[in-house]
């Protein structure tokens, strides 16, 4: 967004501090300025101060009825064409600006971070697929299943090789940061129009009932567990980095312990700042390295 958003444009009053305000001032977690300033807009809106509380307790109530409804009959309604075409038709109408930037930025910075560890396990080859959309006509291939399948198959391909070479992620001296972006990502420029007004976690907590009902089980449950890998993904940075794991920037519960579909709205908003702070860490640690080695060449003529 190119205005400011309210917390920053209204003066600080004392008396009355904006708790956005301060939020966005705190620098204690690591977070790219373009996602703080979506992220805090979007949670301080209207949308998520009145819709939300209606929206949670009735999506979770769906929930449990569609899970009825899938024990008897597991895959009569399901359609991945269908269910992301919706979400793309609903990205495109109802979400806020901010909003469908924050998920457009996940599916980019997922990829970066899968390609770090990829690019710096010694002694495999593991092929990733990157999801980098950068218009809302891209949601209609299968995104959001793909990015869930991707994750999945890149832990099996990483863990099958280093087990068959008796590997184990180690620290390494000098990194690859090459895949790791410094600065904008290539997105297009979102709708805004009057319609474009709900918030991310309101638009997480509307959209899961329907994706329980046009996905499989299978691919259901998938995704949900795939929320589990937050600290799986977490551990291999912090290997590589040859740094203590940080239990602050990851807090989606541990990955053995498969949690109920009913928050899954909530824990994808986990996931999703999630992957914004291990991505801006690896930022930092890119900046670092490239001062250090400039230090070393030292001036040029």
């Amino acid at each position: 967004m190119t205005t400011q958003p309210k917390f920053l444009r209204e003066p600080h009053d004392p008396n009355d501090p904006s708790p956005w305000r301060a939020l966005y001032l705190d620098q204690s977690l690591p977070l790219a300025e373009e996602c703080k300033r979506a992220w805090l807009e979007d949670v301080s809106s209207r949308s998520r101060q009145f819709l939300l509380p209606l929206v949670r307790p009735l999506a979770r109530l769906t929930i449990v009825g569609l899970q009825v409804l899938k024990t008897l009959i597991p895959n009569r309604f399901t359609s991945s064409a269908l269910l992301h075409r919706l979400l793309e038709w609903n990205m495109r109408t109802w979400l806020s600006p901010n909003a469908n930037l924050l998920i457009f930025r996940h599916f980019h910075l997922g990829s970066e971070i899968l390609d770090f560890i990829a690019r710096n396990t010694r002694g495999v080859n593991v092929t990733t697929n990157p999801l980098k959309p950068k218009q809302l006509s891209e949601v209609r291939d299968h995104l959001y299943l793909k990015h869930d399948i991707n994750l999945f198959n890149f832990v099996i391909a990483l863990n099958e090789q280093l087990r068959e070479r008796g590997l184990e992620l180690a620290p390494v001296d000098e990194l690859d940061f090459s895949g790791i972006t410094d600065g904008p990502l290539p997105i297009e420029p979102m709708p805004d129009r009057w319609s474009n007004f709900i918030d991310l976690q309101t638009a997480i907590e509307l959209y899961t009932p329907f994706y329980q009902l046009l996905l499989t089980d299978n691919d259901f449950w998938r995704a949900s567990n795939s929320l589990q890998l937050d600290e799986t993904i977490g551990l291999y940075v912090a290997r590589l980095l040859g740094t203590a794991w940080t239990p602050g920037l990851i807090n989606n519960r541990h990955p053995l312990v498969p949690l109920s579909t009913m928050k899954a709205g909530f824990r994808l908003v986990l996931h999703g700042l999630a992957t914004e702070m291990q991505h801006a860490l690896l930022v930092q640690y890119k900046r670092a390295q490239s001062q250090e080695t400039n230090s070393r060449i030292g001036p040029t003529a």
